[in-house]
C-alpha cells in the first residue's frame, strides 16, 4: 500500500526526488506566515516555522509551541564516489525545503531486539529508513527570535555500528527545549562499514576513511556554528552529550583537533572505553571485509558500487572472524574510530585526558545496573551465589572467585543477580575518565550514578542501560513503558534534566533541587547518586570499582 501510494504521488508530480530521496514541496508558496492557532497542539503551514540556513530555507512545524525541524541536510549524500570519503557540504536549494520528518539513517543490520519481547517493550525502538544520504540533523527551538540560547547537541548510541537520532522516543528534544529554554540538536551520521572502514593502506584518497563517521559529526557541529543563530541559539555555548556509543563519540570528539572550538562542554553517559582502534587492528578487519567481497587493490573502485546490504554481510563475516577479544591497546571489538596520528592523534582518555579540551567542563556517569541480565530472563532473579560464580567462570575463567569475593564484600546485602549486573565496563571507566579529567587541574569534572529502578516487569530491569536518557530529556511521560509515566519518575526527571541544562548553560550541574554536587577529585571521589532521594557519595563501590577497572582495562591504574 505504501509503495502504491508513493508511485501514484511520483506519477502525478507531487513527490519530487533529490539525491534519490523524496520530499514534498509545498504546492502553494505564497501563503503568509501564520501564528499557531491557540487550540492547536501541532501546526504545520507553508508560512509557519521557516528558518534560513547557509544552504537554503527550511520549513518545520510547531508542536506545543516548540518549533521542530527534522531531517535538515548538513552534508551531501555519501554513496557512490562519496563513499568512504570525508563529508562534503550539501548543494544549495532554491525553494523552501520541507523538514517535517526524520531523515534517513545510515545502513545497518536489522534490529533483532524486537525478537525479545521485554526489550522491545522497554525501548520501543523507531527503526527508520536506511539510505546512504544520511547526513541529517534535527533542531528543536522555542523561537526564531535571535536570542542566544545554549545548544545541546545529542549524539545517539548503538556503539559505532547502529542507531540513529530517532531510534528511542526518549531522544525527542521538545520537552528539554521547553524546560530549559535551550536549543536541542540531534544528528545522524555514518556508522559501521560506512563510517569506520580503514582503507588508508589502499590509496592516499582513503586516508580519512577509518574516521569519516566522526568527521560527519564534526561537519554537523560546523553546521551548528554556521546556522544555529538563525534558530535562536548561541554558537559559542554548545554542549555535546551522548549515551553508550554516543558517549564514546563524545570523548572521541574531545581528542579531535578538527572539533576544537566547536563545543564548549561535554557530557558522556554510560560509555565504556578510553581507547579506540589502532591502525594494525583496523587493517586486519578491513582485509577480511575485502576478501569476502572479492575486492583487491586492483579493483578497489568496485567497492563504491557494492550494495549496502552486501556490505553488511561482509561486515558480519569480519566480526565473526575477528571475534570479541581485542589487543590491550584497542578499545572494543569491531569497527570504531582509528588512532591515525592526524584526525585522531591519540586515544581519547589513554593514558591521560585529552589536553586540547582541558578547559572544557566534563560530566560523566552511568546507570547502577548497566548489565541487567534478567530482562527477558525472569528465572535469573532466582540465581544464588553458587550459580553466580558459575556464570562468572563462563566468561572470566579463573578470575571468577576473585570477582565474586570482591563484589560480595562491597555489596553484602545485594542479590546475586544484582552483583552480576554490576559487572560492566561502564562504571569503572566513568570513574577513570573523571579522575583523568580532574588531574588536568583545569575545567571541572562531575561524576554521577543513576540508580532509579523501574517498577515495570516486576522491577527486574532496575537501572538498566539507557534508563537515564528519558530523565535527562525530561521525557519520562513519553517513555511510559519504562517509567510508567509516574509522578515519582516525573519529579526525578525534573531534577536530572535541570542538572543537564545547568551544566549546558554554566558548566556546572548544581541547582536548587539537588544537594551540593562538588566537582570530582581523586580525594573526594564525589559522585551524585540520582534516585528518589538524591545524594552525593564518596566512591561508593570502592574496591569493587578498582577490581572492575583491572578487569576491563588492560593496564595498571
Amino acid at each position: 500500500m505504501k509503495n502504491n501510494r508513493r508511485q501514484f504521488l511520483q506519477k502525478v508530480g507531487l513527490l519530487t526526488t533529490a539525491a534519490g530521496l523524496s520530499y514534498v514541496t509545498p504546492a502553494v508558496a505564497a501563503i503568509r506566515p501564520q501564528e499557531t492557532p491557540k487550540d492547536n497542539k501541532v501546526f504545520a503551514s507553508a508560512g509557519n516555522a521557516v528558518a534560513n540556513t547557509k544552504h537554503g530555507k527550511v520549513r518545520g512545524y510547531t508542536r506545543n509551541n516548540i518549533l521542530t525541524f527534522k531531517g535538515i541536510p548538513y552534508g551531501a549524500p555519501t554513496g557512490g564516489a562519496n563513499r568512504f570519503m570525508p563529508p562534503q557540504k550539501p548543494k544549495k536549494w532554491k525553494d523552501t525545503r520541507d523538514c517535517l520528518v526524520y531523515g534517513p539513517i545510515c545502513p545497518q543490520k536489522p534490529d533483532m531486539g524486537w525478537l525479545q519481547q521485554e526489550y522491545g517493550f522497554l525501548y520501543q525502538w523507531i527503526d527508520g529508513m536506511q539510505d546512504e544520504d544520511c547526513l541529517r540533523l534535527n533542531v528543536w527551538t522555542p523561537a526564531l527570535d535571535g536570542k542566544k540560547r545554549p545548544v545541546m547537541f545529542w549524539i545517539h548510541g548503538g556503539g559505532f555500528a547502529s542507531g540513529s537520532s530517532q531510534e528511542h522516543p526518549s531522544y525527542d528534544g521538545e520537552n528539554l527545549t521547553r524546560l530549559g529554554d535551550v536549543i536541542v540538536v540531534s544528528v545522524n551520521h555514518r556508522l559501521n562499514i560506512h563510517g569506520f572502514l580503514d582503507l588508508s593502506d589502499y590509496g592516499s584518497q582513503y586516508a580519512a576513511s577509518g574516521n569519516v563517521g566522526m568527521l560527519d559529526i564534526v561537519a554537523a557541529l560546523e553546521w551548528v556554528r554556521d546556522n544555529i543563530a538563525n534558530f535562536g541559539g548561541d554558537k559559542n555555548n554548545v554542549t555535546i552529550f551522548g549515551q553508550s556509543g554516543g558517549g564514546s563519540k563524545v570523548i572521541t570528539l574531545m581528542a579531535m583537533p578538527s572539533a576544537k572550538g566547536l563545543f564548549h562542554r561535554a557530557i558522556s553517559q554510560s560509555n565504556s572505553i578510553v581507547q579506540m582502534s589502532t591502525h594494525a587492528y583496523a587493517t586486519q578487519f578491513t582485509a577480511i571485509v575485502l576478501a569476502d567481497l572479492n575486492i583487491t587493490k586492483e579493483n578497489l573502485a568496485d567497492l563504491q558500487q557494492v550494495k549496502p546490504a552486501r556490505l553488511q554481510e561482509a561486515l558480519a563475516v569480519a566480526e565473526k572472524k575477528m571475534g570479541g577479544t581485542v589487543p590491550a591497546d584497542v578499545g572494543r571489538a569491531g569497527l570504531q574510530p582509528v588512532v591515525d596520528g592526524k584526525i585522531l592523534p591519540t586515544h581519547p582518555f589513554d593514558p591521560i585526558a585529552p589536553a586540547m579540551t582541558a578547559n572544557v567542563p566534563f560530566m560523566v556517569g552511568t546507570t547502577r545496573n548497566e548489565a541487567s541480565y534478567s530482562i527477558n530472563n525472569a528465572p535469573l532473579e532466582n540465581l544464588d551465589d553458587k550459580g553466580l560464580i558459575t556464570r562468572l567462570a563462563e566468561k572470566y575463567k579463573t578470575k571468577a572467585d576473585y570477582i565474586y569475593q570482591t563484589l560480595r564484600k562491597a555489596h553484602p546485602d545485594d542479590k546475586p543477580i544484582e552483583l552480576l549486573s554490576y559487572v560492566s565496563a561502564q562504571n569503572p571507566m566513568a570513574y577513570l575518565q573523571a579522575s583523568r579529567k580532574a588531574a588536568q587541574n583545569a575545567a571541572p569534572a562531575y561524576l554521577y550514578l543513576f540508580a532509579w529502578h523501574t517498577p515495570q516487569l516486576d522491577g527486574r530491569p532496575r537501572s538498566f542501560h539507557c534508563s537515564e536518557i528519558p530523565f535527562a530529556f525530561a521525557n519520562t511521560d513519553v517513555t511510559e513503558n519504562y517509567t510508567g509515566a509516574s509522578e515519582e519518575a516525573r519529579k526525578l526527571g525534573d531534577k536530572v534534566a535541570k542538572a543537564w541544562i545547568n551544566f549546558a548553560r554554566h558548566g556546572n550541574p548544581n541547582h536548587d533541587g539537588l544537594p551540593e554536587w562538588p566537582a570530582f577529585t581523586d580525594t573526594n571521589g564525589a559522585m551524585m547518586v540520582f534516585n528518589n532521594t538524591c545524594e552525593v557519595q564518596n566512591d561508593p563501590d570502592g574496591e569493587s570499582r578498582k577490581m572492575l577497572t583491572r578487569i576491563f582495562y588492560n593496564k595498571e591504574v
